[in-house]
């Protein structure tokens, strides 16, 4: 809460020090209060809200969430686990950057949109900001994300490249562009596909759909590398918090025991543990392995 809200309230500075004084309320930056500073925990994503709220309130009412804070708000995963605090005023205003708020001067005919009530850079002005500054495997998984979620469609993430040309960190991450795809379910995914394409053998399925000789369902896999005669190697990648729970460790070994019980599907799983080396060259050397003639 800024300090102009507490005083609407009828909440007076010498209330609001006491209050932090006592601990029952903390002062992240000069005039702005946070009521509930234990926080939410290990809730990444409300983390990640948290800090784009605090940019906007700490440079008042005409402040413009960019970057990871407008891409938070825009719904995109994949970003850092610890949050950024980005935001930007109209018409490439300078100002200094405040404690954790990081102040961006963009003055490029950035648009922007409302969400919450919060003003924030446009989808195609936020990747360009937030993705050259990114490590490969997070970038990746924030185009995915984007595209996956609808935050923005094909066209204009080409546009959005076309807005982050020139930007620093942004020539090791050209390739990116082109690999992105909706169909990745989830920031892990990303990871594991930039290892394996990293590693010389990208899948050639995302989303592999497994049937039984009757034709009905039986699972859809990740990623998958045709290895000849209708058969196939298939990559699940396991989330902590989606395949963690006691019901969905059996969903998942159920399922894996039908794709098996087909015959013609091999299978690898990693997790969130697993380098992108290991994973990569895990894959090159089952699929040698798999590929290679028997006598």
């Amino acid at each position: 809460m800024a300090l102009a809200q507490c005083t609407a309230h009828g909440i007076s500075r010498a209330t609001a020090a006491r209050r932090v004084a006592a601990g029952s309320w903390a002062r992240p930056v000069s005039g702005v209060y946070d009521l509930a500073p234990d926080g939410p925990g290990d809730d990444h994503e409300a983390r990640r809200r948290r800090a784009a709220w605090l940019g906007v309130l700490a440079y008042g009412p005409h402040a413009i969430a960019v970057g990871p804070s407008a891409l938070t708000m825009l719904g995109v995963a994949g970003l850092p686990l610890e949050p950024r605090s980005e935001v930007t005023l109209p018409g490439g205003q300078a100002r200094r950057s405040r404690g954790p708020v990081r102040f961006r001067r963009f003055d490029d005919g950035m648009r922007t949109v409302t969400v919450q009530g919060m003003r924030v850079a446009a989808p195609r002005w936020a990747i360009a900001q937030c993705v050259p500054e990114l490590s490969r495997a997070r970038a990746l998984a924030v185009l995915d994300s984007a595209l996956a979620r609808g935050v923005i469609d094909a066209a204009g993430l080409d546009l959005a490249h076309a807005v982050a040309r020139g930007r620093r960190g942004v020539a090791t991450h050209h390739d990116l562009w082109a690999l992105a795809d909706s169909r990745a379910e989830s920031p892990l995914e990303s990871y594991g596909r930039l290892a394996c394409v990293e590693a010389g053998v990208p899948p050639h399925v995302l989303q592999l759909v497994v049937r039984d000789a009757t034709g009905a369902f039986v699972g859809r896999a990740d990623m998958a590398w045709r290895l000849g005669g209708g058969r196939w190697l298939v990559v699940e990648m396991d989330g902590r918090d989606v395949h963690g729970a006691p019901r969905a460790v059996y969903a998942d070994r159920a399922r894996q025991n039908a794709m098996l019980a087909t015959g013609r599907v091999e299978m690898l799983r990693f997790t969130g543990q697993d380098s992108p080396e290991q994973i990569g060259a895990v894959v090159r050397r089952t699929l040698m392995q798999l590929r290679r003639p028997t006598a």
